[in-house]
């Protein structure tokens, strides 16, 4: 690497990493990551959403520093981040030269889908990038050398080991070894290996990492696997399902960088095995690119994320298409790279400043989005002020997924947290309802939904009491109010009622 890269790339990794430690610590934990937070606290093989590798690096973090602080959790990934940020400037590097390895990194940060979310939220697609991108570093490394040369076992177990790491943090790894068997069929100078043993015994070594998760679903009824690979099930066609992911897509990686992504993939394609790098990283984007916009012709449930990692294997091949325009663009190059930063920090910083001081309190009805991103942490001061708290035989419910997350990050150990709907997710196994048969319940849920929810749950108890709602302060933003009933008798039953709701 040269010195000017050396500097260049240095100090877009610590500006870029400063930055995600403002944000982590200005905006409370999402609901996806207070869910995983608190669910996180009790290690577990297996979780019911995804693959454990993202709950450990939350409770690892919380471990180590003694609280599970947003910035804390937040920590490993991004971490993570800065070394997806290296490893494609290395890949970058490796296809067409140290200033498309810059650019790759700088665009990869610029798309909020990748420099945002995966970037520092509590998602296990912080991990799985990571582990994909150094994976692809290795394996490169070991495709550059001949079939016959024993010193390439080193880079092929290395690659076999982030190949396991990514399917510890979630299932769509499992395309990255298609896409890389498609790569070896079409390349005749690195058909050869199909025929060596490292990599049939890396492609052991992953599964072996993988077999935690294979022996919590096996004694769980494959509840994960089921789960998610309910996703696809449809029963009629969508026909402009694909063009939704697409879209959803190109909007929260920014349209231009995603034409960029399209043009750098087709120009891959047309270079051919020829150019085995670019061919490589086309191969390994194809398969998530193309599943998941198939996936959606029948099913509603494909979220444009989803294919993510297709498009984080074409940014090194976008980083030499953004050297060829800036050769001959180079003034529209620094605008639009500008321009784009600009749109991306102003963003971040209009949501944050929301979040944290709530001006649009004037315009909203409902229950306040905004409160998903703040932490619930005077809820425990404000139960245990009307004697709630700590209740003797008393259980706290939530009664959805994510709103019994919230809870039970707020809470911490200060009372058991169940989940009353039939969609709990992990609750349903880290807490069951039915093992708190007789109890009190404590049921709060938002207030504008109070009536709704109480219909929902009164055939759980002997009773429902309703309470006087709770107000709980919140820094810099409105008191929000919660509406609170009491359960008596307490009987779980396995047609619980809802899917989802508040």
């Amino acid at each position: 690497m040269p010195p000017s890269s050396r500097r260049l790339l240095l100090l877009l990794i610590l500006g870029t990493t400063a930055l995600r430690l403002a944000a982590a610590e200005g905006v409370g934990l999402g609901i996806d990551e207070s869910y995983m937070v608190a669910a996180g606290r009790t290690l577990r093989w297996g979780y019911f959403d995804h693959p454990p590798l993202a709950w450990w690096l939350a409770h690892a973090a919380a471990w180590l520093f003694g609280t599970d602080a947003a910035m804390v959790v937040r920590l490993p990934f991004i971490a993570l981040f800065a070394v997806s940020t290296y490893c494609i400037y290395w890949l970058g590097n490796r296809v067409a030269g140290p200033r498309a390895g810059l650019w790759a990194a700088v665009a990869l940060n610029l798309a909020p889908m990748f420099g945002v979310t995966t970037g520092s939220w509590v998602l296990p697609d912080g991990p799985l990038m990571a582990a994909l991108l150094a994976g692809a570093v290795l394996l490169m490394q070991a495709l550059e050398a001949p079939p016959t040369l024993k010193s390439a076992w080193g880079a092929w177990l290395g690659a076999s080991v982030c190949l396991g790491l990514a399917l510890l943090s979630k299932y769509s790894a499992v395309l990255a070894p298609l896409g890389l068997l498609g790569f070896l069929l079409t390349s005749p100078t690195h058909r050869p290996w199909l025929r060596r043993p490292q990599l049939w015994i890396g492609v052991a070594l992953a599964l072996a990492l993988f077999a935690p998760v294979l022996v919590w679903n096996a004694s769980h009824g494959w509840a994960s696997f089921a789960f998610q690979g309910g996703r696809a099930a449809g029963h009629q066609m969508h026909p402009f399902g694909p063009f939704v992911v697409l879209g959803g897509a190109a909007l929260f990686v920014l349209p231009w960088i995603w034409v960029g992504l399209v043009v750098a993939l087709g120009r891959g394609l047309h270079r051919g095995p020829a150019a085995w790098r670019s061919w490589l990283l086309c191969w390994l984007a194809l398969p998530p690119l193309v599943l998941f916009p198939v996936v959606a012709l029948w099913s509603r449930h494909v979220l444009f994320h989803w294919a993510a990692p297709g498009y984080l294997f074409l940014f090194p091949l976008l980083g030499w298409e953004l050297v060829r325009l800036g050769q001959a663009r180079p003034r529209l190059l620094q605008v639009a790279a500008l321009a784009s930063a600009a749109l991306v920090v102003t963003g971040i910083g209009v949501a944050g400043s929301e979040v944290r001081w709530n001006w649009l309190a004037s315009v909203r009805t409902g229950l306040d989005p905004a409160l998903q991103a703040r932490p619930w942490s005077m809820l425990g001061p404000a139960l245990a002020e009307r004697g709630l708290l700590g209740r003797p035989h008393t259980v706290v419910a939530g009664p959805s997924w994510w709103f019994t997350g919230k809870l039970d990050y707020a809470l911490g150990d200060a009372m058991p947290v169940i989940c009353l709907d039939r969609d709990a997710r992990e609750y349903g196994y880290l807490a069951p309802p039915r093992t708190h048969d007789g109890a009190d319940v404590l049921l709060i849920m938002p207030l504008h939904r109070a009536a709704q929810n109480a219909d929902r749950f009164a055939g759980h108890f002997l009773r429902l009491e309703p309470l006087a709602p709770l107000t709980v302060p919140l820094p810099h933003r409105l008191p929000v109010t919660f509406a609170l009933f009491l359960g008596h008798g307490f009987k779980a039953r396995l047609e619980a009622e809802g899917n989802g709701g508040e």
